[in-house]
């Protein structure tokens, strides 16, 4: 952890809240072709990215499945070719194995991937008192979901929320950290769970290492929260997705809830989750969770047909899952 991050306080009363984003990297792309190499591997209409927003994407193997999802956005503009053209934000423990897979598509074209040293964090403004703090140290933040502003102290994307309450990501270089001490005033540290549990409820999928090739963006919503373009043209994949998409067969969508007493310990994505109603099968599977505040968050793929039903995490018997709304609608019109 940066010096600058450790010395932001914990347990800090009235302050905005700041969550280190260890499982996280930023990736950056540069050279003269980088986005419309990446243009062609994504779900996302890179090259038509606006200049001051983010936006999700997923990276799919050829039968539709994803490897990745990922926060990206424009780079500022650098001197020379070689600069970083994009940036991206993915889980740390998929992306080695994405940046090998990747890289080995470049061939001619001028581009390369490599994980770069910024840092990452989620902030956390629950009322317009924290928010005046937050933005005297910082300056101006961005107000609308995905929008995007480039401060001294770094790059700030205001994320969707489901609580009403102010959240961003802000990645900053360890210069951009040095040089931002007033912000330490207006911080007070929280752990990383906190973050992901908002971001559960959100309706964000972030793929990981153990679900890697098992969903197809629509049953994780990416199309649901501008992650995927239905006009840009190819990538690997693309037929299934539009396939989908344009016949209206979409018939799993991804869910929230939280899991009453008794979950079991470790990792919680790909556990199976069940009906009690219908226990020879399992109904769905677990996308994302975390543990926060005594309770567990989730978000699963699930049959819509089985919604909400009598779910259970891990077994027919096993402990009930409460679904509650996500900000955006997943039922067909």
């Amino acid at each position: 952890m940066h010096d600058f991050l450790a010395s932001i306080p914990s347990n800090a009363e009235g302050c905005a809240a700041c969550a280190p984003l260890d499982d996280f990297l930023v990736i950056s792309a540069s050279g003269a072709d980088a986005l419309t190499f990446l243009h062609g591997q994504l779900t996302q209409d890179v090259t038509g990215l606006p200049a001051d927003a983010a936006r999700l994407a997923g990276y799919c193997t050829a039968k539709g499945r994803l490897l990745a999802t990922l926060l990206m956005w424009r780079a500022a503009p650098g001197a020379g070719d070689e600069a970083p053209q994009l940036y991206a934000l993915l889980r740390q423990d998929l992306s080695q194995a994405l940046l090998k897979r990747l890289s080995m598509f470049v061939l001619r074209a001028k581009a390369k991937l490599a994980a770069t040293a910024l840092h990452a964090c989620g902030v956390r403004a629950a009322d317009d008192a924290q928010l005046a703090a937050l933005e005297a140290a910082a300056g101006p933040l961005p107000r609308q979901t995905w929008e995007r502003a480039e401060l001294p102290s770094g790059t700030w994307i205001a994320a969707p929320s489901a609580a009403g309450e102010r959240r961003w990501w802000w990645i900053a270089s360890d210069a951009q950290l040095a040089g931002a001490s007033a912000l330490a005033g207006a911080l007070t540290r929280t752990d990383a769970d906190a973050w992901r549990a908002a971001d559960l409820a959100a309706g964000i999928p972030w793929i990981g290492a153990a679900t890697q090739d098992l969903f197809i963006p629509q049953t994780v919503n990416l199309e649901l929260i501008q992650g995927v373009s239905f006009t840009k043209g190819c990538y690997p994949g693309q037929e299934v997705v539009a396939r989908s998409h344009y016949r209206g067969t979409v018939k799993r969508r991804m869910a929230y809830g939280r899991v009453e007493a008794g979950a079991q310990e470790g990792a919680l994505a790909n556990v199976d989750v069940y009906d009690a109603a219908q226990p020879d099968e399992p109904v769905g599977r677990v996308i994302d969770a975390a543990r926060h505040a005594g309770s567990v968050s989730a978000l699963f793929e699930i049959a819509l047909a089985a919604l909400p039903g009598d779910l259970r995490l891990g077994a027919a018997d096993g402990p009930r899952i409460a679904v509650a709304p996500l900000p955006y609608s997943i039922q067909p019109e």
